[in-house]
């Protein structure tokens, strides 16, 4: 491959570069200048304290800000994902929205699924999606179905032009505040578990879709059970091909492990600062507890750190099983956190004030450190399982041998079940 040497004025020669490595470093500088340019004319034409959180959104996708590395017209600029984080770091200096806080499964999960997997039709949703003008849902889990979500028993018969949906869904977060779902429905129970399987994108307000709440135990009720009765839903609503649903749901579960191992999203408070401020108050004239605090500190700010690279080396598309480490981490810091909180209050941090059942859109921990701590509990257990992690991590990442799987190769319809 040609090269060139540079000379300084005195004709040293200072690098010697292929000629593909430095277009390609020019064109990281120009595209980092695009984004950058783009930002700034984002916020100077859409100040965020004088326009609304929505139509910051809309503006912010329509200027293919929302995520870059989408095509145009999908919320993207077609540019490389690594540059995102500019533009997160000007909006979040300058105080704009986010939807990972308004909209955090469509944001996260589902909005990821549609730019992979979408038709041109199902990419037009995204806009509304950003700006939160629909919130979305996720719904994968059964109750025969958890950790095990290709198991999963949710029937989608096909009519004409339509698929005719019956079964239950557990575990959806904020089913009750959403316009829309994607759904993973078994479409073919005569071929094996992860091929009989296709998504759908769900208009929740469908006839014989009924909501129930699922109270947890900090009183709130941000998740639900949801129940399908012959709902009718158009052909045109499935995404990617018939039998393509695992697929989706692993786009669906990987973005999820990485939004979720990025750590809590708060409009305030992260559970580091509490952490912080408590022992500030109450527990900085011990020096065990200083020690203790100190680890819990280390160890986030690590997590912190590996999610930022592993953010920066992510391509576009399916995120890798890295994902699924920083999630693991991530659960297992925040319990122990919240455990440092409550032994700082002593007696107090034994009392809750308030058990009574919430149904708003609320931020993963707030200033209430007793609900922090009992909402830490589903950290190990949301988006994928401690357990489940640590096979994911060893088998995909370690390279280490897979569970015995019996019924790899049997048809769905074979498998007994409970």
């Amino acid at each position: 491959m040609r090269t060139f040497s540079a000379t300084a004025g005195s004709g040293a020669t200072v690098g010697i570069q292929t000629f593909s490595e430095a277009e390609a470093a020019l064109a990281v500088i120009a595209d980092t200048q695009v984004v950058a340019d783009a930002v700034d004319g984002l916020l100077r034409a859409h100040p965020p304290s004088k326009v609304t959180a929505q139509n910051f959104l809309e503006a912010q996708f329509d200027a293919g800000l929302a995520w870059v590395h989408n095509p145009a017209g999908a919320g993207g600029l077609g540019l490389a994902p690594e540059l995102q984080s500019i533009v997160n770091s000007k909006i979040e200096s300058a105080d704009g929205p986010t939807g990972a806080i308004l909209n955090p499964i469509g944001y996260g999960m589902c909005g990821p699924a549609i730019a992979a997997h979408g038709s041109e039709e199902q990419l037009k949703m995204l806009r509304a999606l950003f700006s939160a003008e629909h919130i979305w849902c996720q719904m994968f889990s059964e109750p025969g179905a958890g950790s095990d979500v290709a198991s999963l028993a949710t029937r989608a018969v096909r009519d004409g032009d339509e698929w005719i949906v019956n079964g239950q869904k557990v575990w959806t977060t904020l089913a009750h505040e959403s316009q829309w779902g994607l759904l993973i429905a078994r479409t073919d129970p005569d071929v094996p578990k992860h091929s009989g399987m296709t998504a759908f994108l769900v208009d929740m307000s469908l006839d014989g879709i009924e909501v129930r709440p699922l109270r947890q135990i900090t009183g709130d009720a941000e998740f639900n059970e949801v129940y399908f009765t012959d709902v009718r839903i158009s052909d045109t609503m499935r995404l990617d091909d018939v039998g393509r649903g695992w697929p989706v749901a692993i786009t669906t579960l990987m973005n999820e492990r990485v939004s979720i191992g990025a750590g809590p999203v708060n409009t305030a408070e992260s559970p580091v600062e509490h952490l912080l401020a408590v022992w500030s108050t109450m527990g900085n004239a011990d020096p065990v507890m200083r020690d203790r605090v100190t680890r819990i500190w280390i160890q986030a700010e690590v997590n912190r750190l590996t999610n930022a690279r592993a953010s920066a080396n992510q391509g576009a598309g399916t995120p890798g099983p890295e994902g699924s480490v920083g999630k693991l981490a991530m659960a297992e810091n925040v319990q122990e956190l919240y455990n440092a909180v409550t032994d700082m209050y002593g007696a107090e941090g034994m009392l809750f004030t308030d058990y009574t059942m919430s149904r708003e859109l609320i931020t993963l921990f707030s200033g209430d450190m007793t609900r922090n701590f009992l909402r830490s509990r589903a950290t190990s257990i949301e988006g994928g399982s401690s357990e489940v992690l640590r096979n994911v991590l060893g088998e995909r990442v370690l390279g280490l041998p897979g569970d015995v799987r019996v019924d790899r190769d049997k048809a769905w319809s074979e498998i007994p079940r409970s």
